[in-house]
């Protein structure tokens, strides 16, 4: 995970999940909708997720 993520799941959580695919956008951005926290948590999970 790179700074430039960290940053970018920070500032707009669906962005810096772009590349997990359809299922990971769709999550972070109905949990960043519902609330930024949960968004940027969810976002930095998956970043941090090495599958």
């Amino acid at each position: 995970m790179s700074v430039w993520r960290v940053i970018l799941s920070v500032l707009f959580p669906p962005l810096a999940v772009y590349d997990k695919g359809c299922g990971s956008i769709l999550i972070v951005l109905i949990l960043t909708l519902l609330g930024w926290i949960p968004g940027v948590i969810a976002a930095l999970i998956i970043l941090n997720n090495r599958k």
